[in-house]
């Protein structure tokens, strides 16, 4: 029964872009990339999981650091070729620098300026080599 994982327009790596957004403030948390098998996963188990393009593997978000995302509404584009989930953040926490938001810079007269604070020194959130 995954003929809705057909209406997905998979890109030539086998990846669709997968926008996670607070389900409650709906601020754009995050931006990464699933495949067939990590968005099967999520729709399944109602955590996000992604592929991680730099690690070239399976990624549940927050399995190490504990800022799991719960699903509560998978939708996709027009185009067919984005997902956007409604999703509630485990210790409000979805950057891997320790903030919020991975979206924490403003284009301010022409320099990125930080916006949003450090809510946990990373250090203290995951492991040595460890991932979000």
């Amino acid at each position: 029964m995954s003929g809705w994982l057909d209406e997905v327009h998979w890109d030539a790596q086998g990846l669709v872009t997968a926008i996670a957004q607070d389900a409650v403030s709906q601020r754009v948390l995050m931006v990464a990339y699933m495949n067939r098998e990590s968005l099967t996963l999520t729709a399944e188990t109602g955590i996000a999981h992604y592929w991680s393009r730099s690690r070239q593997k399976l990624w549940k978000k927050g399995e190490e650091s504990g800022h799991l995302q719960t699903v509560r509404e998978l939708r996709l584009d027009c185009d067919g070729d984005v997902i956007v989930m409604q999703i509630e953040q485990a210790g409000g926490i979805a950057c891997h620098t320790g903030r919020e938001s991975c979206l924490y810079r403003r284009l301010e007269a022409g320099q990125w300026v930080v916006t949003d604070p450090v809510l946990k020194d990373p250090a203290h959130i995951y492991t040595p080599g460890a991932g979000g």
